[in-house]
This record gives C-alpha cells, sequence and structure tokens, in this order.
C-alpha cells in the first residue's frame, strides 16, 4: 500500500448528517408524497437526479415538482422540505478537517444539488471563523460538473485537474458504488458505516 499523500472526502453521509424521513415527511406535507421514490443516501431519480446532475435548475425544478404531481407548494416551501435532508455538520468533523489540512492536501467531492449546496455553505460550514473553502484545497460538485458518481468521469475529472496519484491518494464516501469505481481507478478507499467517527484513520 502506497503512502496516502491525499484525501478525498464525500459530502452526504461522511461530513453532513443526513435525515431521509424528515425530509419525506416534510414533503408529503406539502403535496408531494412522490418524493419517497425519489430520494435515496447514496444516488438520486428521476427530477431529482436531473437537479444533481445540473441538468435542470432550481427554478425548473421546481416548476417540474408542481407540473408532474400537481403538488400545490411555492418554491420556498419546496426547498424547506427538500433542506430537511440535511441535518448539520458536527463540530468535531469541522475541526478534524482543518487539522488534516496541516497534513494533507484535502478535496471535496459530492454528488449534490445548487439547493443543498448553498445551505450546507451557509449554514454548516461557518466554525471558528473558517469558511466552507477554508476547509478544502478544491471542491468538486456534481451540479456544476454535469458528473455524478459512481460515474468514472467525475473521478478522472478530479484526478486530471488536481495533478494527484491515485494510488497515494485516499477516498473517503459512505456508499459501496463509489468506493468500488474509485478503487478501479486506482484510488485507495475507505466506506465508514454510518455514524462513525473516521478520525481513528489519522490518530487525531
Amino acid at each position: 500500500m502506497h503512502k496516502i499523500k491525499n484525501l478525498i472526502f464525500d459530502f452526504g453521509g461522511v461530513l453532513v448528517e443526513l435525515d431521509k424521513p424528515r425530509c419525506l415527511e416534510a414533503f408529503a406535507r406539502i403535496g408531494f408524497p412522490q418524493a419517497a421514490g425519489m430520494i435515496d443516501a447514496y444516488c438520486q431519480q428521476g427530477i431529482f437526479a436531473m437537479l444533481e446532475e445540473g441538468a435542470i435548475t432550481p427554478a425548473d425544478f421546481c416548476n417540474e415538482v408542481r407540473r408532474q404531481t400537481g403538488c400545490p407548494a411555492n418554491d420556498a416551501e419546496i426547498w424547506q422540505a427538500w433542506n430537511l435532508f440535511l441535518v448539520g455538520i458536527p463540530t468535531w468533523k469541522l475541526e478534524a478537517l482543518m487539522e488534516l489540512r496541516n497534513h494533507y492536501p484535502i478535496y471535496l467531492l459530492s454528488n449534490t444539488n445548487e439547493v443543498h449546496w448553498q445551505h450546507a455553505a451557509s449554514d454548516f460550514f461557518p466554525h471558528n471563523g473558517w469558511k466552507v473553502k477554508d476547509y478544502f484545497d478544491r471542491i468538486f460538485l456534481s451540479y456544476e460538473l454535469h458528473q455524478t458518481k459512481p460515474g468514472a468521469d467525475i473521478f478522472r475529472t478530479v484526478i486530471a485537474e488536481t495533478g494527484i496519484l491515485p494510488e497515494e491518494t485516499l477516498f473517503i464516501d459512505d456508499a459501496a458504488a463509489n468506493c468500488q469505481t474509485a478503487r478501479t481507478l486506482g484510488l485507495q478507499t475507505y466506506q465508514p458505516a454510518p455514524g462513525e467517527d473516521w478520525r481513528k484513520l489519522f490518530e487525531l
């Protein structure tokens, strides 16, 4: 095994904690119970997948929700329900990231959408005067790249744009399919269990 020189972190489930039932209950309350068949902790479906891939704008998404389902909710109500999927980032994770930046280049690679990302950037990452970009050397987001995990292209983009050597890089993601793709490209991987304290990997 090669010495680890770079770290790539997933966002959902690894950094931000998730609450799918709370989100689905909120969607049901506003008249969009169909969301239950499209939302997953690892891979979204339907219009949620299109939002995550950057194939539609947030405004288009809301219009599609109303058109496809007859949901009467306005944009703000839809986003409020969708953001309930994200619970927050524990302080220990933010402080661990800043400590790890003293030892490694750190990258974020996330399947996410513009609404969730803006919510996290404004409400979850600020701590001790730090903002979201203080934690990472580069941030790679699916909706900006129009590429998603577990497809190989998004990993190739990260490797090409950072110049990292895959064999010297540890990718931390809670989805088995994402880790599998990363390994085929030569990255080392770790799949933490839900709620696991991954600091043990680094002796923090």
